[in-house]
């Protein structure tokens, strides 16, 4: 009864406070951002510049290439303003595809500093060699991965190359799964920011301003335990986080989501954060002190979300911070037959975690009371 109490009186108090108005901003934010800013589909299609310089016929069968994929079947004539000066260039637009075709190589390469494009390329007639010769213009943060293709993509006929890789047999391992558009995907993270990383910084305000009035001193010369202090503010950050999680998944995912895993590692996951929160504040007076050691924690808990967005850097490393699983976790919650072992398990995880960090926080706030 005493810790049921106490979380009612911490969550009324705190529907009161400075902070609680931060989370539901950050949560009208989020929801803004995913419903408005954020496309379903982002445009897919990749810019080209190019400049052709090529003897009449071979450029003619290249044109005739661009045209029969061209949508409309005419050129647009589109302006760069680069320094003060106006670069033009002819714009093709097929399904996958922009095509900005320039007169010459100087003002390609200047386009290209500015917007730059997927690929920036001269074609030109090697008459040595009797050979299409092809200049690549890159931006300098390639993998060498890319920068070998460019190199071997055409020692061999093109043709021939897509011919091969038709023949390429592609079996998918799982089956039955629907696809996450983009507004979906970027969800997870901005879950994990909502709930986790918010979490953090909320519950360590609510302790250092209580520190400030006294409350928690109070506590040495009271019959009330400080676990059950310590729990309360816990369980109300864990409240607020659920409704203001469900506030923007709901709109965005409808029924899709699988809501009772998603809620358990929700919980689970604010419970660790909260815990993680208290931990931090046990070493500092206030909040000052304590910035420069949860600005740290943040940002290494946002590690995870740069792999999330970025599949091909995932290095092991990364895999060893929680909210790595955590971010995996949420996603397979709102997939179509998404692993809910990888959820429970993680949810064990992130309790396992925030029931060690809950018993280090009461020792180290009682042991302080003790002086």
């Amino acid at each position: 009864m005493k810790l049921w109490y106490s979380y009612l009186k911490e969550l009324k108090l705190s529907s009161k406070g400075f902070y609680f108005y931060i989370e539901i901003l950050m949560t009208v934010i989020i929801l803004f951002i995913l419903l408005f800013a954020i496309p379903e589909n982002f445009d897919s299609t990749e810019d080209e510049f190019i400049v052709l310089e090529l003897p009449e016929p071979i450029y003619g069968k290249f044109m005739d290439n661009i045209m029969e994929g061209d949508l409309d079947g005419q050129a647009e004539e589109v302006e760069f303003e680069i320094d003060d000066q106006v670069i033009m260039a002819d714009l093709y637009v097929s399904d996958e595809k922009k095509i900005y075709l320039f007169e010459n190589p100087e003002d390609m390469i200047e386009a290209t500093k500015k917007e730059r494009p997927l690929i920036g390329a001269t074609i030109s007639w090697n008459t040595q060699e009797n050979v299409l010769k092809y200049d690549y213009y890159i931006q300098g943060y390639e993998s060498d991965r890319l920068k070998n293709l460019y190199s071997v993509l055409h020692v061999k006929d093109l043709e021939t190359i897509i011919e091969d890789a038709d023949q390429i047999e592609v079996r998918s391992l799982e089956t039955g799964i629907e696809q996450l558009n983009s507004r979906q995907m970027a969800l997870p993270s901005l879950i994990t920011f909502n709930g986790s990383l918010m979490g953090l910084f909320i519950i360590a305000a609510y302790i250092f301003l209580d520190k400030q009035e006294g409350i928690i001193t109070a506590y040495a010369v009271t019959a009330s335990k400080v676990s059950t202090y310590l729990l309360s503010k816990a369980l109300t950050l864990m409240t607020v986080t659920l409704v203001t999680s469900l506030a923007i998944v709901i709109p965005v995912m409808g029924s899709q989501v699988n809501y009772p895993m998603f809620i358990l590692l929700l919980l689970t996951s604010g419970f660790f954060a909260s815990t993680l929160g208290l931990f931090i504040t046990s070493f500092f007076d206030n909040l000052t002190q304590a910035f420069g050691a949860i600005y740290t924690v943040m940002m290494v808990f946002m590690l995870p979300a740069i792999a999330y967005f970025i599949p091909s850097w995932n290095p092991l490393w990364i895999q060893m911070i929680p909210i790595y699983h955590l971010i995996l976790g949420f996603k397979e919650t709102i997939m179509v037959g998404g692993d809910m072992l990888y959820v429970l398990i993680s949810s064990a995880g992130f309790f396992a975690g925030g029931i060690i960090l809950f018993l280090l926080s009461n020792y180290r706030f009682k042991g302080n009371l003790s002086v």
